[in-house]
């Protein structure tokens, strides 16, 4: 096995360390033996790329107390403890403290095997996604090359560091939410809160409570003092989704808010300060429904000293493939799986669709491809009339070792016998497709 992970095995009788040792060096794995858990301790922090098995019961530190110790300096490090028999109740306690699995002497080699098999295997995609993560925390929040996105990215960069008011636009579903919260986290205000708030959904009876807060008895139910959205964000950035879905008598409340600084609970008459930078965004055009008297034009100006347009996906095809991409490393830490590669065929379809649903749709197809959901025409499947035989083929085969192994409980070893396949093969092809095994138990 040359996947650069290690195995760490700690007995102190030394025959059967070395046996064990041997078995699983033949059976492909980089291993070091280890009689004691003092003798290993210094090669296992977090960073320590691999899996531990260890003997409960040993010289000095037991077993035990390894797991202890993985658990508080590297709680992701899979540990297997090998029992004898009359220590089979103290191996469950320590699954349930954390142990991935445990092992009852004496044990044939290929139960060995198959335990390690599966731990570094776990261990490969916990690794993974942590270097996933690092690779999502370098990138900007921001995605796309396109001359448009290039241009947001440098207004943004422009206003983030004042107090100007912004309105965004875009249609659904293409990022308004992102822009707001890239302007807060670039501002001096990056360490008060962002409080973002949908106004097309509140009820209108609930917007005001919701937005000003109350005091206790203001109406019947409001049995204590409750701080509003506009107070909760004081310090910080409020965000107003579908500003122009706000009921006009609130309109009014929110320009003197944004005006004087200064707002007043329902129930009260004593002003609260309210430092607020507000980002709103809205779908279409505001003048339209300034002209049909549904929004007050001095709140409009008030809100938007500064525009940002957000261009559908549509014409912007050249952020697509990027933007999908970011999605998958996204998804896979998330969901625990693999990133999965996408072919030339399959980025060419990519930048053909319109995507109706913008961002949101394109994440949402990001998600189905990790989860391996093939069947709903969504972009893990793209058109299947344009796949090679190869993409179909490992389509089907996915699909059949899927099922089987849920047919099985998740027993990878009879499984493999019902599909005919090797073990060893059968693991290969299960690590390829990111399949998760699920159930527990022994016959893997």
């Amino acid at each position: 096995m040359t996947t650069g992970l290690q195995v760490i095995f700690i007995e102190d009788d030394e025959l059967v360390r070395r046996a064990s040792v041997q078995s699983l060096q033949l059976a492909g794995f980089d291993v070091t033996g280890h009689g004691s858990v003092e003798s290993a301790a210094r090669a296992i922090d977090a960073s320590f790329p691999g899996v531990i098995v260890s003997d409960i019961r040993l010289p000095g530190a037991s077993g035990l107390d390894l797991l202890a110790q993985c658990r508080e300096r590297a709680p992701e490090v899979p540990v297997i403890l090998v029992t004898g028999h009359g220590d089979i109740s103290m191996a469950v306690q320590a699954m349930r403290d954390g142990a991935y699995d445990f092992i009852e002497k004496p044990f044939a080699s290929e139960r060995l095997i198959e335990a390690v098999r599966r731990a570094l295997e776990r261990r490969a995609l916990v690794l993974e996604n942590q270097a996933l993560r690092r690779e999502l925390a370098g990138q900007s929040r921001i995605i796309g090359r396109s001359p448009s996105i290039e241009q947001v990215r440098r207004l943004i960069a422009n206003i983030a560091p004042t107090d100007a008011s912004v309105l965004i636009n875009g249609d659904t579903g293409a990022g308004k939410e992102l822009i707001a919260r890239s302007l807060h986290e670039m501002s001096p205000r990056r360490d008060k809160p962002f409080i973002a708030v949908n106004c097309g959904a509140l009820p209108e009876q609930m917007f005001e409570s919701e937005m000003f807060g109350y005091e206790a008895g203001a109406f019947t139910g409001a049995q204590k003092r409750r701080v509003g959205k506009l107070e909760h964000a004081s310090g910080g950035t409020l965000f107003l989704d579908e500003i122009e879905s706000m009921p006009l008598s609130l309109q009014v409340k929110l320009l003197r808010v944004l005006q004087d600084g200064v707002l007043e609970r329902l129930g009260s008459n004593q002003p609260v300060r309210a430092n607020l930078r507000v980002v709103a965004a809205a779908k279409g055009d505001m003048n339209e429904h300034v002209a049909d008297g549904t929004f007050r034009r001095d709140l409009l100006y008030r809100l938007n000293v500064v525009t940002i347009t957000l261009p559908p996906l549509n014409e912007r095809r050249e952020d697509v493939v990027p933007l999908f991409e970011h999605f998958l490393l996204d998804a896979a830490v998330r969901y625990e799986r693999p990133a999965p590669l996408i072919t030339d065929r399959q980025r060419a379809e990519l930048m053909q669709r319109d995507w109706p649903g913008n961002v949101r749709e394109l994440r949402n197809a990001a998600d189905r491809m990790v989860l391996g959901i093939v069947d709903d025409g969504g972009a893990a499947s793209l058109d299947t009339s344009t796949q090679s035989l190869k993409e179909r083929t490992e389509v089907f085969e996915r699909a059949v070792i899927s099922e089987a192994l849920e047919q099985c409980g998740g027993a990878v070893a009879v499984a493999a016998d019902r599909l005919q396949l090797g073990k060893a093969t059968l693991y290969e092809k299960i690590k390829r497709y990111g399949i998760v095994v699920k159930g527990d138990s022994s016959e893997r």
